[in-house]
């Protein structure tokens, strides 16, 4: 025993030495527990609010607002966007086999209105349009044009050598489509689709041969006014025939429309919106040189007899129309094999 301490002393000092290790010891366990108990909460989803360890007690990362990653919003109903995502994916098929007259005779007149498909669109897509009446005024004599594919505004005038300055463009080309699906469709499938308004527009006939038969991702108008447009035109079609994109086309479509997120998907064959501000007046020889492209204007020697004519899905033919003949028109009324 030490001098000078009593006994006494030494055991409270030793009481208070055991006190302080036991709060140690439980202060160790308490956060033992903490930690264990926040480790659950980010393992298993728990709410550490529940476990009594949040508030000012707990140092808590402050919460941040990040953006969402571009194009992972879901497109809006009705539009081309969503439209677009439902259209499969495949590679292209090859062209094996693909003939126009696989769509059958150009421009026929699948609405029996007695007009062809060709001077309907005219029709439609011109203005101040001038019509042969000795053709119940189906055949469009001029007009003007408000291209949406340059935004120029073009002069028509039928003609040998001024016709093609206007050309009617299937903005699904047709041997594109036949890459894509249509080869699989009937025939009389095929048909409409080439001769839905859906899928025809007036244009500029040089700038509809540069397109020839591309799709989005190797051609757009040079109008990029007229992209959404265009691009929405293609998905519609596309989706009414359940004909599929590449994922290059894909990715082209969707790379426009991210402009447009609200672009509606057509439903018909109405006309296209076109600024008509345009920036001159085209030549009247613009686009004679139309070899080789997928829509080129069709010119044909006249049809032996009626029977050849209906035979071709051509009748009822009207004059100054591929295969059209005055010994067809035996009324001499301008139609031939009605």
């Amino acid at each position: 025993m030490r001098a000078g301490t009593s006994p006494s002393r030494r055991s409270s000092t030793r009481r208070a030495s055991t006190r302080r290790s036991s709060t140690t010891r439980g202060g160790i366990a308490a956060l033992g527990a903490s930690v264990a108990l926040l480790l659950g909460a980010c393992a298993g989803g728990l709410d550490p609010a529940a476990t009594g360890l949040g508030g000012a007690d707990v140092d808590e990362p402050a919460a941040t607002s990040q953006p969402a990653p571009a194009g992972t919003a879901p497109a809006a109903s009705g539009t081309a966007l969503a439209a677009l995502e439902t259209l499969p994916v495949k590679g292209r098929a090859p062209k094996t086999g693909y003939s126009r007259d696989q769509f059958g005779p150009a421009w026929a007149d699948v609405d029996h209105n007695g007009c062809d498909t060709r001077n309907d669109i005219l029709a439609r897509d011109l203005r101040r349009t001038v019509t042969d009446p000795d053709t119940h005024d189906c055949i469009v004599l001029s007009g003007v044009l408000a291209d949406p594919y340059t935004g120029r505004t073009i002069d028509f005038r039928r003609g040998q050598t001024t016709s093609t300055a206007v050309q009617i463009d299937h903005v699904v080309a047709l041997s594109d489509a036949w890459q894509k699906g249509a080869q699989q469709l009937d025939g009389d499938v095929r048909r409409r689709l080439a001769n839905d308004p859906l899928n025809l527009l007036a244009a500029d006939g040089p700038t509809n041969a540069g397109k020839g038969d591309g799709d989005a991702a190797t051609w757009l108008p040079p109008s990029k006014a007229f992209r959404c447009q265009y691009v929405a035109r293609q998905v519609a079609v596309k989706q009414a025939y359940a004909l599929w994109v590449t994922q290059a086309e894909h990715d082209a479509v969707e790379k426009v429309l991210a402009r447009c997120p609200e672009e509606p998907l057509p439903s018909g064959g109405q006309a296209p919106r076109v600024d008509a501000s345009g920036d001159g007046t085209a030549s009247d020889d613009a686009g004679t040189d139309d070899a080789g492209t997928d829509d080129a204007v069709e010119d044909r020697a006249p049809f032996a007899n009626c029977t050849e004519a209906r035979a071709a899905g051509a009748a009822p033919v009207h004059r100054g129309d591929p295969g059209y003949s005055s010994k067809l028109d035996r009324d001499g009324d301008g139609v031939g094999c009605q």
